[in-house]
């Protein structure tokens, strides 16, 4: 697995398809390792005509952690976050687009098609409002603008990601968490099988279990508040794809920021939650590619 030296942390990435191609950078959400953008995803794209590139982001499988003395309350950050009180971290989501634009650095790629899920919709947010000379586009995936006015994860939802995660020597819990937490806010429309699932879930946690980052990183996004003013100063071509079933960040809040960012497309998956099970790896791959083939084909008749 290659490692870059990005910001003073060490960023852990892959990389496939055409290496003089246009870029897409892959960007993953909370607490999930870049290999939660399966082989399969990845390819798709590659053999679209991509040079794809998925990254871990800080606190999270290969890439470095950041320790900090303390162990997060995420329920109680939440709460405040919910009452307007500002939340503290040890880094911002602004620090995790630096990670990303410092990968694109390391890897000579001046621009690229940037495209992120959950929390990594937050980071790709950013990228684009913030640096649209290195954004070809954007493309944000059932993720949220951070208006507190927005419609909340479902109880169960909320249950499932703020369980305390097993402790690192028992791996039977392990898996049953993570487990409940698929069947919890997974594609009720893609359903993965429990013999397909497991096997998965057991190669994520033999590359790498590190809960710790889980509080941290959910601190970048509570810290961060509403980027509504910043998502309407996005300029450049931009995707929304939401799930109709998502009860960790419901509908409205894809709906939404396709009504906040200027000019932005918007799909709605039906029978997709809060995940990228196999069985929509074709719909999301086919939707990513056509998206990034007329911004390329547009750029070439402008150019």
């Amino acid at each position: 697995m290659p490692i870059a030296e990005v910001n003073g942390i060490k960023i852990a990435y892959d990389a496939r398809g055409p290496a003089g191609a246009p870029a897409i950078v892959l960007i993953m959400g909370l607490g999930t390792q870049m290999t939660a953008w399966s082989d399969p995803f990845c390819d798709a794209l590659a053999t679209g005509g991509y040079h794809v590139v998925r990254f871990d982001n800080r606190d999270v499988g290969l890439s470095s952690k950041i320790e900090s003395g303390r162990p997060v309350n995420i329920k109680w950050a939440f709460l405040k976050a919910m009452l307007g009180l500002k939340v503290h971290g040890p880094y911002t989501l602004n620090d995790m687009a630096a990670d990303g634009l410092g990968l694109m650095d390391k890897l000579g790629l001046r621009t690229a098609h940037v495209v992120g899920a959950s929390m990594g919709g937050m980071i790709a947010q950013l990228i684009a409002a913030n640096y649209p000379e290195r954004t070809r586009s954007l493309v944000s995936i059932m993720s949220s603008s951070g208006d507190r006015r927005l419609p909340q994860s479902t109880p169960e939802a909320r249950n499932a990601l703020f369980a305390k995660r097993p402790d690192s020597s028992d791996r039977e819990k392990i898996i049953a968490h993570m487990m409940n937490v698929y069947r919890v806010i997974g594609s009720p429309g893609y359903r993965v099988p429990e013999d397909v699932l497991r096997p998965r879930l057991e190669a994520s946690i033999d590359r790498s279990y590190y809960p710790q980052g889980v509080g941290r990183q959910m601190l970048a996004i509570l810290s961060d508040g509403s980027r509504v003013e910043r998502l309407r100063r996005i300029r450049v071509p931009t995707l929304v794809i939401h799930g109709v079933d998502d009860p960790l960040v419901p509908v409205a809040a894809g709906k939404h920021n396709a009504q906040t960012i200027p000019g932005a497309k918007l799909e709605i998956v039906p029978g997709m939650g809060h995940d990228l099970p196999p069985g929509l790896v074709s719909i999301l791959t086919g939707l990513i590619l056509n998206h990034c083939r007329t911004v390329d084909a547009t750029t070439r008749q402008v150019a």
